[in-house]
């Protein structure tokens, strides 16, 4: 494949095995100068949200962008976002995408089943940040492994599309992603945000929001300009931070 899609000023390093791309993007960051996407083909201990271990089959995408944005922690989130739009066109490339959607706060959907999710991890203060890491895990061959109780039962890409390697996938995910950064540096996070809620899963359907403390169903309204839940309950509007996501 061609180079020409990878964005200017920006970095790529790929590793034939590594613990996680996350841990990896924490050791780089010290000597950062500019963003980078690293990539493994094997990780030996991957994770996800809330420390859950992620399986990375030979053949899918396991990658990480390091970077040092603007901004403090609240404006660092809404990347996730920016990461979900970006991963969707990517996958649009590769299957209809129609079979594809967005599910809050951070994965993607491909026929009902999770593809892609995100994970982001950062250091810093109020006031800004030293680094963010957004780490992207996609299946692009094969399904994990041994995934219990799975709200959402995980797919593969090549079960309902193209054949495509990480390295080619990476590719096309980083020029998207760069043209997500575009868009928020012209136009804000409200065009991510309408961009986003055009793709999302379940909009105007009841869902169920389990937080750490409480079970919340109601109808999936929006999210707000801070990327938070809102559902609309008998008890109003409920806006929800951090929860994992049901559907009924």
């Amino acid at each position: 494949m061609s180079t020409d899609l990878w964005p200017e000023g920006v970095d790529r390093i790929i590793l034939d095995e590594v613990d996680s791309t996350m841990a990896e993007a924490a050791r780089l960051a010290p000597e950062l100068k500019r963003p980078a996407w690293i990539m493994a083909r094997r990780q030996t201990a991957a994770r996800g949200r809330q420390g859950r271990a992620w399986q990375n089959p030979e053949g899918n995408l396991a990658a990480t962008l390091l970077m040092r944005p603007l901004g403090g922690p609240a404006d660092a989130a809404l990347r996730s976002f920016m990461a979900a739009n970006a991963l969707f066109e990517t996958l649009a490339l590769h299957v209809d995408r129609t079979k594809l959607a967005v599910k809050w706060p951070n994965d993607v959907l491909l026929s009902g089943g999770k593809v892609a999710g995100i994970l982001l991890e950062s250091m810093g203060t109020a006031q800004g940040l030293d680094w963010l890491a957004i780490g992207v895990g996609v299946n692009l061959a094969a399904v994990p492994d041994g995934v219990q109780d799975a709200a959402f039962p995980p797919t593969a890409l090549s079960e309902h599309g193209d054949a495509v390697s990480p390295e080619a996938f990476l590719e096309e995910l980083a020029a998207n992603y760069a043209t997500e950064e575009a868009i928020f540096a012209e136009l804000g996070f409200a065009r991510i945000r309408e961009d986003w809620l055009k793709r999302a899963a379940r909009l105007g359907e009841v869902i169920t929001a389990r937080t750490s403390r409480e079970e919340i169903t109601g109808t999936f309204e929006s999210i707000d300009e801070a990327g938070n839940l809102i559902l609309r309950t008998p008890k109003g509007a409920q806006v929800i931070a951090a929860a994992d996501v049901y559907f009924s």
